[in-house]
């Protein structure tokens, strides 16, 4: 199977070099050249368009920053969609709206081609290894088809259920990722005021009750002092901001993400769109007069599990 993949940034450039790493007939396209140019080097093809990528490739993969930039790339007239034929496979995998990946699913069918949606979650330290978990919505003998694909790109992989599914799944996923990075902010704040050792109350959160995720990963770039997560602070505010339309389009009374929302707003107004998600602790150091610096932790994540072959869960 040919694979074309659009989006050579953050997460989707090491998505893509993972499937470069392991022999797949792989065509990029991004609007930077220096990333295209890094992905024909290491022996990608490079297409002119979205729409003559689409033309030369089986499966399609969108991995791109909003669902505005998305929409383009499948919609211009030199898109995705005016290359697509019969039996031809989009993957979108950047986190977006299920209403918007249904709306695009729609036009894709049009065209005899299938549509799917292919989020990731799970850090892009995890993401430059192949060990980055996928969940796949649309129809499950496509899923089977690309499993062989999802599984050097990712390591666990789920089978949602219909297309959208795994869009929302995976805002729900990052709500509760930004509500415990707000969380920690606070939590770091007391730990620092009361004058505990930093390196141990990391420790300790690690094996309590507390303990989560996103203070296994973000928590050692906040000690750090780097912040980098690789993930910024606008992408944060639009991932919750789809939390928080879709509880409202279903009628559901929130008392949480509001507040999120706001927080990282806030965040996203005082240190740009482009600052990484876990700087948004700093308004609390700011707010308190203080740092939450600690020795030993790295500037930024690395995998350290071996890469192996995923499987689905």
């Amino acid at each position: 199977m040919k694979i074309g993949f659009i989006g050579l940034g953050n997460v989707g450039g090491k998505l893509a070099n993972s499937l470069l790493r392991n022999k797949f007939d792989l065509t990029v396209r991004d609007v930077e050249k220096n990333l295209t140019n890094d992905f024909k080097n290491k022996g990608a093809k490079v297409s002119n368009s979205a729409k003559e990528l689409a033309e030369q490739t089986d499966l399609i993969i969108t991995c791109l920053p909003s669902p505005e930039i998305c929409a383009e790339v499948m919609e211009s007239d030199d898109g995705v969609i005016n290359g697509l034929s019969k039996n031809k496979i989009w993957l979108e995998m950047s986190t977006t709206d299920e209403s918007e990946v249904k709306r695009l699913g729609k036009l894709v069918m049009d065209k005899k081609a299938i549509p799917m949606d292919g989020p990731v979650s799970g850090g892009c330290h995890r993401a430059a290894t192949g060990n980055i978990a996928i969940f796949v919505g649309g129809e499950r003998n496509s899923f089977e088809k690309i499993l062989p694909i999802l599984r050097v790109m990712g390591r666990k992989i789920l089978h949602t259920g219909q297309l959208g599914t795994a869009s929302i799944l995976k805002v729900i996923t990052n709500y509760l990722a930004s509500v415990h990075l707000a969380a920690l902010g606070e939590a770091w704040t007391v730990a620092k005021k009361s004058n505990l050792d930093l390196v141990k109350t990391y420790k300790g959160i690690a094996v309590s009750s507390g303990n989560s995720f996103v203070h296994e990963t973000e928590s050692q770039v906040i000690l750090n002092g780097s912040y980098n997560i690789n993930f910024t602070m606008g992408l944060v505010v639009k991932d919750t901001t789809f939390f928080d339309h879709l509880a409202t389009k279903l009628n559901v009374p929130l008392e949480i993400s509001p507040f999120i929302v706001k927080i990282f707003k806030d965040g996203q107004k005082k240190y740009g769109p482009r600052a990484w998600s876990s700087m948004i602790v700093k308004r609390m150091e700011e707010l308190n007069n203080t740092n939450f610096r600690a020795e030993g932790f790295p500037s930024e994540l690395i995998d350290k599990e071996p890469e192996e072959k995923g499987y689905e869960i």
